[in-house]
C-alpha cells in the first residue's frame, strides 16, 4: 500500500511514471544559487539519498550555480538508476552580477540544451521546460517551436513549460503535447496581492492548477516552501493544523499541496540530509477536509 495519504501517488509524465514528490535542485550550489556548495559531498550525499527513499524526480538546471547542480547530480548519480527521470529548464541564464537574465532566443534553447546534455551526461533529456522569461522581446511561440525542433532532433523527450500565462499553455498546447506546467504556487500564494500583484495573477494560478488536472498534466509548484509573511490568519491556520498533528508547518505546506490537486506535484529542495527527509515523510501526512479548507480559506 502506498504511504501517499493524499492519493494518487504517481503522476505520468508522457510516458513516465513519478512519484508525486520530487526534488528540486536549485538549493545544492552556494548561496544564491551560485558557485560551489560549501561542502559539496554532503550536496552528493543529499542526492543519494534522493534516490535511496524513492524519489524518483530531480528537477534541475544547466544556469543553477550555472552548471554546479548538474554536475553534482551526474557525479553523485552517473549512471542513473532505472527510473529516475531528470527535468531541465531552458530559457534562463545567470549574469555575472549573480543575476538572472532572459535566454530563450532559439540559438541560446539550442545551446543551453547542449549544456544540459553535457553536463549531465546524457543523450536526451526526458523532460525540458521552457522557462519563460520574456525580457528581450522574442514571441513565446518562437521560443516554443525552438523547444519543439530539439524535441524533434532527438534532445529532448518530453516538453514543459514554466513561469507561463493561462494564455500561453492554451496557446502550446494547440501547438505541441505538454506534459507539465511549473508555475509559483505554494500555500503564500495569497501574499502576491500584498506584495502589489492583481488578484487576477493569483487567481489564474488556480485556474491553471485546474486546467493541468482537467488534462493529466502535472503542476510543478516552485518554492512549494514558502511560508506566510505578515498575513496573521494565514501563520494561524498552519499553526494550527502544524501543532495539531505534531509536525513542521513546512511539512503542511507540502500535504496541503498534495491534497489541492491529484495532479499537482511539489518539488521541495534542500541541501540538508535531514529537511529532505522531513519532506519525504510529509507525504504521509493526512489533513482533515476542514484543516484544508481552512487553510486555502486564509490564503485568500
Amino acid at each position: 500500500m502506498s504511504s501517499f495519504a493524499h492519493q494518487p501517488a504517481t503522476i505520468r509524465l508522457g510516458d513516465l511514471e513519478v512519484n508525486r514528490l520530487g526534488f528540486g535542485a536549485m538549493q545544492l550550489p552556494g548561496p544564491m544559487v551560485w558557485g560551489e556548495p560549501k561542502d559539496p559531498e554532503r550536496a552528493r550525499r543529499v542526492l543519494r539519498r534522493v534516490v535511496e527513499l524513492g524519489i524518483n524526480l530531480i528537477d534541475t538546471a544547466w544556469f543553477y550555480g550555472p552548471l554546479v547542480s548538474n554536475r553534482l547530480i551526474a557525479e553523485a548519480l552517473h549512471p542513473y538508476p532505472k527510473g529516475l527521470v531528470l527535468a531541465t529548464k531552458l530559457g534562463g541564464r545567470r549574469t555575472q552580477d549573480q543575476g538572472w537574465a532572459s535566454a530563450v532566443r532559439p540559438e541560446e534553447l539550442r545551446a543551453g540544451c547542449e549544456e544540459d546534455l553535457r553536463s549531465l551526461r546524457l543523450e536526451r533529456v526526458d523532460v525540458a521546460h521552457l522557462r519563460w522569461m520574456p525580457q528581450n522581446g522574442v514571441p513565446f511561440l518562437e521560443s516554443l517551436d525552438a523547444m519543439i525542433a530539439l524535441q524533434r532532433a532527438g534532445k529532448v523527450r518530453h516538453l514543459a513549460l514554466s513561469n507561463v500565462t493561462l494564455a500561453q499553455l492554451r496557446a502550446a498546447l494547440e501547438r505541441t503535447p505538454i506534459v507539465a506546467v511549473q508555475n509559483l504556487y505554494n500555500v503564500a500564494a495569497g501574499e502576491a496581492r500584498l506584495a502589489g500583484l492583481e488578484h487576477a495573477v493569483v487567481s489564474e494560478q488556480e485556474q491553471m492548477v485546474d486546467l493541468c488536472a482537467e488534462r493529466g498534466m502535472a503542476f510543478l509548484p516552485f518554492f512549494p516552501l514558502a511560508l506566510p509573511g505578515p498575513n496573521k490568519l494565514q501563520s494561524e491556520a498552519l499553526q494550527q493544523v502544524a501543532q495539531a498533528h505534531g509536525v513542521s508547518e513546512s511539512q503542511v505546506a507540502i500535504a496541503w499541496l498534495l491534497a489541492r490537486s491529484p495532479t499537482l506535484l511539489p518539488i521541495p529542495g534542500t541541501s540538508s540530509p535531514e529537511h529532505l527527509e522531513e519532506n519525504w515523510a510529509a507525504r504521509e501526512l493526512r489533513l482533515e477536509p476542514s484543516e484544508i479548507s481552512a487553510i486555502s480559506r486564509a490564503r485568500g
